[in-house]
C-alpha cells in the first residue's frame, strides 16, 4: 500500500549505511542465562521503526519490539545478565538494549566487537533520528501502519470489511451507517474497495482537525493561507506571545511543507498543523526546556531530585536490587542516590535491603554503574547517601573503590582552600560526586593540625536516625557506630546527624551537618511548624523518606514538603504511580538537570512565609487558571481484545501549598480514543504560582470499576504557555506515547 509519506521515520536518512546495515539484519546470540544462549536473526522491518526476530530452529518470525520502547543500547557487558552469565573474553562483542518500563533487557553477543559495535552505533543513530521526528511525521507514520495492518489479503486495497478493521485499530468505533458512508465518500471509482489516492483522501478525512482548522480560517485572510502578517496577529492575540514578522518568517521557513507555498512567505493548514505539534508551540515554555534558571547559589537553595533505595526494581521485601535501577534513575535526572551497604563474605561490601530477601549486588558494581551514567542526562552533581552498616574493613574496601572508580570527579576536601561558611553551587560542581554519610568529627576539626594527627578509627556515640537502623529493635536508642577515617574524611558537605530540633540546629549546627526526616515526621512539621521548617531549609539541608510500611515501594506526596523547602524529598523511582507524576513534572524544566531553584521566599533567612497560613507576602500573587479541554488525539487502547475501545475523560489537577489544590473532570466521552472532543472550560484560583503544579490526567471510564490510567502530564505552573497547545502525554513508567495528545486552550490572568 504505497502512499506519499509512508515512511517518514528514515525520511532524511535514505541510503544511510547504518540503516542498510539494520534492514538487512544479522544472527546474534541472545543470552537468558548460562544455560539458555540461543541464535536469533535480528532484522529492522521496511516501517525502520520495528524490529523483528526469526528462530533458527523454526523460521518462524515475530515482532519482538518498536524502537520507541528503547530506553538505551550499551556496549559491552554492563548489563547484570551478560555479567553474570558471559566470560570476560566476550566483551567486546557483547551489547544490551534497556527497555522503558519494567520490561526485562536483551543482552545480545555478536561475532565480533565490529559487528558489535556496528548494531550499537546504528540503533542509537536511528533512535535519535526518531527522536527528532515532528509529531507531525510520526502522526501520519502511526496511521499509515494501521491502514497495512488492516490490508488482511496485502493485495494494497482496502475493502469495507477491512476499513472497519482499520478504525478499530486506530480506537474509533463507528457505526456500520457511517463505516458505509465513509467509504463510499472515497470509492470514488465505484469498485468496493479503496486504493491509491481513495485511500490517500480516506487518510485525510480521517487526519481532519476542525477545531484547528477553525483557528486557521480565522487568520488565513490572504486567499485562504496565512500571510507573516496574519501568523504574527494570531501569536500575539491568541497565544499572548511577543512576536514578529522575522519570526513567521522563520515558522513559515521551518514548517511549510509545500514549497510553492514557502516561495510565496504563506503558510498553509498543513504547515499550520505542524508548527502547532512543534516543541516550540506546545504547553510547556520551550525556554525551560534548556537551563534557564541562576545555578550559582549554594546547592541547598534548589530541590534536588532524590531517590529513595535506588537499588530496587520492585518492592522492599523481595524484590530484586540490581545495578540496572541505579541507571534508570540517573537516565531520569536523579541527582541524589541511595546505597544501603552491607558486610559481603569475601571481604567485598554488598548493598541491598537489610533483614529483608531482597537480592544483594557489589557495592563496587553500583559504583561503576553510577560513575557510567551519572552525567548522560544531567552534568549537574550527583550526591551518593550511604547508608552504611558495615565493619570498619569493609568501610576502607568502600573509601578504597569510590576513591579509584570516582578519582578526580569524587570531592574529598572543600572547594577551598579554607574552612568553607556555606555550599558551593551546582555550577561549581558540574560532573562532580558528593558523599552524605556519617563523619567522625566536625569539618572544622580537619583545619587544626594537632587534631587531625591524632584521629584514628573510634567510636562515635549518637541517636540512630537511618531507617533501616530502626529495624533493628535495639533495646537502647543509643548505637554504637565505629567509622573508618578513610570513610569518613569522604564526607564534607552532606554529614549526617540526628535531629534535636530547629532551634538546636540553628545554634548548634554548622551548615554541611543534615538531618533526615521519615515522611510522618516531616509532613508533621510542615503543617504544624511550616514557617520554621521553610527558614531551617534556607541554611541546612533536609532528606525526606518513605515510611518503613511502605513494603509494596508506594511513594507519599512529595509537594508538602517542597513547600516547606526540603530539597532532597526522596521517592521510590521504581514505582508508577501519580507521585512520582508529580516529582517528574516539577523536574522537567531547567534542562531536566534534576536542579529547580526555590522561590526567592524560600531563600530568605528572614523570611515569613508559611504555606498553611498564608500570611501575606511577596509569594502572594493570586493568579487566574482558565483551561478548556478541547480535545485529544490518538489515545492508545487499554485492552487489546479488537472490540475495545475507550471511553476517555481528562482530570486538570492542582498541586501547591493547600489552599490551591483542586481537581476538576470533563464529561465522558464514549467510544472514541482517536478524535475525542470535550470544549469544557474549567477556573482555577492560584494564590502561590511559585510553588504550584499542573497535571491533566486522561482515564478511560469504567461504571462498574476504577477508571484505567491511559495518560498524563505534568508541568509548573510558571513554565504554562497561553493560548491554544498541544499537550503531550506520558504512560504509566514517564514515557512518552508516541501519538497521543490533549488539544487545550490556556489563559492566566491577575486575579481581581
Amino acid at each position: 500500500m504505497e502512499m506519499n509519506g509512508v515512511n517518514k521515520t528514515s525520511e532524511g536518512m535514505e541510503g544511510d549505511p547504518k540503516i542498510k546495515f539494520l534492514l538487512d539484519g544479522g544472527d546474534l546470540l541472545k543470552v537468558r542465562s548460562s544455560n539458555w544462549k540461543k541464535t536469533r536473526y535480528y532484522k529492522l522491518q521496511e516501517d525502520c521503526k520495528t524490529m523483528w526476530q526469526e528462530s533458527k530452529k523454526t523460521f518462524k518470525s515475530k515482532q519482538t519490539f518498536s524502537l520507541d520502547e528503547i530506553a538505551a543500547v550499551t556496549l559491552g557487558r554492563q548489563s547484570e545478565g551478560l555479567k553474570k552469565y558471559t566470560e570476560e573474553q566476550v566483551e567486546g562483542r557483547c551489547f544490551s538494549i534497556m527497555f522503558k518500563g519494567r520490561r526485562r533487557n536483551l543482552d545480545l553477543i555478536a561475532s565480533s566487537e565490529e559487528e558489535a559495535r556496528q548494531w550499537v552505533n546504528s540503533l542509537e543513530k536511528l533512535i535519535t533520528h526518531m527522536s527528532n521526528l515532528s509529531p507531525q511525521q510520526k502522526t501520519e507514520h502511526w496511521i499509515l501502519a494501521c491502514l497495512r495492518k488492516a490490508d488482511k489479503n496485502k493485495d494494497e486495497k482496502l475493502s469495507q470489511s477491512e476499513l472497519k478493521n482499520f478504525l478499530r485499530l486506530i480506537n474509533i468505533e463507528v457505526d456500520d451507517d457511517y463505516a458505509e458512508m465513509i467509504f463510499k465518500k472515497c470509492d470514488k471509482s465505484k469498485s468496493g474497495y479503496l486504493s491509491g489516492q481513495e485511500i490517500e483522501h480516506f487518510y485525510d478525512l480521517l487526519t481532519h482537525r476542525e477545531e484547528i482548522n477553525v483557528i486557521y480560517g480565522t487568520y488565513a485572510k490572504t486567499a485562504g493561507f496565512m500571510t507573516p502578517e496574519n501568523l504574527v496577529e494570531f501569536l500575539m492575540k491568541e497565544q499572548r506571545e511577543k512576536a514578529t514578522l522575522a519570526e513567521a518568517h522563520r515558522i513559515i521557513e521551518n514548517h511549510e511543507p509545500d514549497e510553492n507555498v514557502k516561495a510565496k512567505k504563506l503558510l498553509s493548514i498543513d504547515g499550520f498543523i505542524m508548527y502547532m505539534h512543534h516543541p516550540e508551540a506546545m504547553l510547556l515554555n520551550s525556554d525551560h526546556q534548556e537551563v534557564y534558571q541562576d545555578m550559582s547559589q549554594p546547592l541547598n537553595h534548589y530541590f534536588i531530585s532524590s531517590s529513595h533505595n535506588t537499588y530496587l526494581m520492585e518492592d522492599q521485601l523481595k524484590g530484586p536490587s540490581s545495578t540496572e535501577a541505579y541507571v534508570r534513575a540517573l537516565l531520569k535526572g536523579c541527582r541524589c542516590v541511595e546505597l544501603d551497604c552491607w558486610d559481603g563474605s569475601d571481604g567485598e561490601p554488598l548493598i541491598y535491603h537489610g533483614f529483608t530477601l531482597t537480592s544483594r549486588i557489589l557495592f563496587k558494581d553500583v559504583i561503576k554503574a553510577i560513575k557510567e551514567n551519572a552525567f548522560t542526562t544531567s552534568e549537574y552533581p550527583v550526591i551518593i547517601s550511604l547508608e552504611n552498616h558495615c565493619s570498619v574493613e569493609q568501610q576502607k574496601v568502600m573509601a578504597h573503590h569510590m576513591n579509584s572508580i570516582l578519582g578526580s570527579a569524587l570531592i574529598t576536601a572543600p572547594l577551598e582552600d579554607k574552612m568553607p561558611t556555606d555550599f558551593p553551587s551546582p555550577e561549581e560542581l558540574k560532573g562532580k560526586f558528593l558523599i552524605k554519610g556519617k563523619r567522625l568529627n566536625k569539618l572544622e576539626a580537619s583545619y587544626r593540625a594537632e587534631v587531625e594527627a591524632e584521629l584514628t578509627d573510634v567510636t562515635e556515640e549518637e541517636e540512630s536516625n537511618d531507617e533501616d537502623e530502626e529495624k533493628e529493635k535495639e533495646k537502647s536508642k543509643k548505637k554504637k557506630l565505629k567509622l573508618a577515617k578513610e570513610l569518613s574524611d569522604m564526607v564534607i558537605y552532606f554529614k549526617s546527624v540526628h535531629f534535636n530540633g530547629f532551634e538546636d540546629a540553628m545554634k548548634n549546627l554548622s551548615f554541611y551537618e543534615m538531618s533526615s526526616f521519615k515522611e510522618g515526621k516531616a509532613v508533621g512539621f510542615s503543617e504544624e511548624s511550616a514557617n520554621l521548617f521553610v527558614r531551617h531549609n534556607v541554611h541546612k539541608v533536609s532528606r525526606i523518606y518513605p515510611a518503613g510500611s511502605r513494603t509494596n515501594s508506594s511513594n507519599y506526596n512529595p509537594v508538602p514538603l517542597w513547600n516547606a523547602g526540603c530539597q532532597l524529598v526522596a521517592l521510590n523511582f521504581q514505582t508508577p504511580c501519580s507521585e512520582m507524576d508529580v516529582n517528574q513534572g516539577r523536574f522537567l524544566i531547567n534542562g531536566k538537570s534534576g536542579y529547580v531553584l526555590k522561590p526567592a521566599f524560600m531563600r530568605d533567612i528572614a523570611t515569613e512565609f508559611d504555606p498553611i497560613t498564608l500570611t501575606r507576602g511577596d509569594w502572594l500573587k493570586h493568579k487566574m487558571l482558565h483551561v478548556m479541554i478541547i480535545s485529544a488525539q490518538q489515545l492508545p487502547k487499554l485492552n487489546k481484545k479488537k472490540s475495545s475501545i475507550v471511553d476517555p475523560m481528562v482530570t486538570v489537577e492542582i498541586y501547591g501549598v493547600p489552599a490551591d489544590v483542586a481537581k476538576k473532570e470533563t464529561h465522558t466521552v464514549e467510544n472514541n480514543g482517536f478524535n475525542p472532543s470535550w470544549n469544557e472550560s474549567f477556573q482555577f484560583d492560584v494564590y502561590v504560582p511559585d510553588l504550584a503544579l499542573v497535571r491533566f490526567m486522561v482515564e478511560d471510564h469504567d461504571s462498574t470499576s476504577d477508571n484505567e490510567f491511559i495518560g498524563q502530564y505534568t508541568l509548573p505552573f510558571n513554565s504554562l504557555k497561553m493560548g491554544y497547545r498541544h499537550v503531550p502525554l506520558l504512560n504509566k513508567n514517564g514515557d512518552r506515547l508516541p501519538s497521543a495528545g490533549l488539544f487545550v486552550h490556556i489563559m492566566v490572568v491577575d486575579a481581581k
